[in-house]
């Protein structure tokens, strides 16, 4: 074997050179190696596929595409395998613990492969929600030339009544319609046949839609991967084309941590900010900014919110989904507004070898017909629906995702709940009225354990037609597809004794978008004494992955991260 240093061998030098190696090259034989591919650099191609979850359906096909581009490039592709777990699915169940968790078990893992087989480059293949910034996580750790590429959006569902279109919120919605009689059993039926048509991760900007945009923006994938669809020639060609630029990268020597730097995460949270995007990127945000060592916190996002406006018409709370961004030419048209009004880095580099501004040098407008993507001169709202509360509820901050459309502030009593479920029930059975504010609590990092999305409770709501009536507030989190008066991420959480957890039925509770607050109408000598009488309950989780995480996990204001301590 030969002795030549070369710096895109780095790695897999180590695994396969020389006479004490006989024995790994004995190994990768039978797996496919060629004398000659021991001569390549190896790259790993971490395929998210699993028959789990339509997001992930078809990404062994795509991986496939992915090591054909390596192979073709001239490196050493080998495709492994990780998990996934769907939020769509496990919605509203005790399973929707493990959503969370699941981006670090993702992050592990990729980590934990590509170190102990040596590989040179990485590309990461992923569709559902956690997929993305656990992929991204796991480069950043490993900081080895990688390419992200996400599987593609979901085609929407057509009502077969209505022939208007549908997708999983609109069944999550059908739920609290159901309960207020405003569809039968039949209806709900038909909703839930129609809405999920193939592959495809969920339509609207939602978490994963908003996740992959904010990788683009963060230069992690390649131009335009975030708004394909994911049954179509582009995403195979994206696929392609990830496998190669790998191999440039290696020879380049251009690695994660010399993209993802402060600017780059700024252009990430402009790019969420513009397109309506899922609280629940700053949760990841802020995680793959830990694994960077890029220090980013959640008052980033208010301080480049005061400047960004939303511009993009997107589900949840908007119109259009996914592929009418798709078809009018995905995102780089949009960043390309951001950048001419001096709103991103240009400088930022990216996977591709070519800065930001290189990239979108000759990219062209948008259709003049189209009303996906507001002007500039007219957005949707002037500064972002992504705020960040403080207050006497929240000393350590929350996450509010305010459009607008509802107002900017609300203020009602508490109705309070001890689990998603206990909120859902009393929802469903009409017991959420308009004036109340449900406080769904014990749902924290800590505290589920693993922060559950609201989805279903945020839904019923709105399917019960008190979407402007009624708030929502959770140490939890939300789904992309949740909308209305929702404040999520508080903290402390209840399970860590902040003031979440002495919330009584009736308080008054103020929420305040324009301020950035959130407020427990009490004296403060009664909120001190309150929390000075509280107790923690008993951890729920005893043993398994479920204990480790609540041991290990920090607050969500931090990025709910596992490793911060170690």
């Amino acid at each position: 074997m030969s002795n030549t240093p070369d710096h895109t061998r780095k790695h897999s030098s180590v695994i396969h050179d020389g006479p004490s190696r006989a024995g790994a090259r004995s190994m990768l034989r039978p797996v496919g190696f060629s004398e000659e591919d021991f001569k390549k650099p190896v790259v790993g191609i971490a395929s998210l596929w699993s028959m789990v979850t339509p997001c992930n359906m078809h990404i062994d096909k795509l991986a496939v595409e992915a090591e054909a581009g390596a192979n073709a490039a001239g490196g050493k592709a080998i495709i492994f395998g990780t998990i996934t777990v769907s939020d769509g699915i496990s919605m509203g169940t005790p399973g929707m613990r493990y959503s969370l968790v699941s981006r670090e078990v993702i992050a592990d893992s990729i980590e934990t492969v590509s170190g102990g087989e040596g590989f040179d480059g990485i590309v990461t293949v992923g569709g559902c929600d956690k997929n993305m910034p656990g992929c991204i996580m796991a480069l950043a750790r490993l900081n080895r030339p990688g390419v992200f590429v996400y599987g593609g959006t979901i085609l929407p569902g057509i009502h077969p009544d209505t022939k208007k279109e549908c997708d999983v919120v609109s069944v999550y919605e059908a739920i609290g319609q159901h309960a207020a009689g405003k569809v039968d059993d039949a209806g709900l039926k038909k909703i839930e046949a129609c809405a999920i048509p193939g592959p495809g991760s969920c339509g609207g900007m939602y978490t994963a839609n908003t996740m992959a945009s904010a990788i683009e923006a963060l230069g992690m994938s390649l131009p335009n991967s975030s708004a394909q669809i994911a049954i179509s020639a582009e995403k195979k060609a994206d696929c392609r084309n990830a496998g190669a630029a790998v191999l440039e990268l290696l020879k380049r020597d251009i690695k994660p941590r010399d993209i993802m730097t402060r600017k780059a995460f700024e252009n990430a949270i402009t790019v969420t900010i513009a397109l309506g995007g899922s609280t629940n990127a700053v949760l990841h945000l802020l995680a793959v900014a830990h694994s960077c060592g890029v220090k980013l916190s959640i008052d980033d996002f208010t301080k480049i919110g005061k400047r960004v406006p939303v511009l993009a018409d997107l589900k949840p709370s908007g119109k259009y989904g996914m592929v009418h961004l798709t078809r009018i030419g995905g995102l780089p048209p949009l960043m390309k507004v951001l950048l001419d009004a001096g709103l991103l880095h240009g400088d930022c580099m990216t996977v591709t070898g070519k800065t930001v501004a290189e990239n979108l040098k000759n990219v062209g407008a948008y259709p003049t017909d189209q009303d996906v993507v507001r002007p500039l001169s007219n957005p949707i709202k002037k500064d972002s629906h992504l705020r960040i509360l403080y207050g006497n509820l929240a000393p350590g901050g929350s996450v509010a995702k305010i459009s607008g459309k509802e107002g900017l502030a609300f203020s009602g009593k508490a109705i309070v709940f001890e689990s998603e479920e206990k909120a859902l029930d009393a929802i469903l059975a009409g017991k959420v009225k308009a004036g109340h504010v449900v406080v769904i609590r014990n749902e924290g990092p800590v505290g589920g354990p693993g922060m559950r999305e609201m989805l279903s409770p945020t839904s019923a709501i709105m399917g019960r037609g008190l979407g402007k009536d009624v708030a929502l507030i959770t140490d939890g989190r939300f789904s992309g597809g949740s909308h209305g008066f929702v404040v999520g991420h508080i903290t402390p959480e209840a399970a860590k004794g902040g003031p979440i957890g002495v919330i009584k039925n009736g308080d008054p509770i103020t929420i305040d978008a324009v301020k950035n607050e959130l407020t427990l109408g009490i004296p403060a000598k009664d909120l001190k004494a309150r929390l000075k009488a509280w107790k923690p309950k008993k951890s729920k989780e005893t043993h398994g992955v479920l204990a480790k995480y609540a041991h290990t996990v920090t607050s969500a204001s931090e990025g709910a991260v596992t490793d911060k301590y170690l």
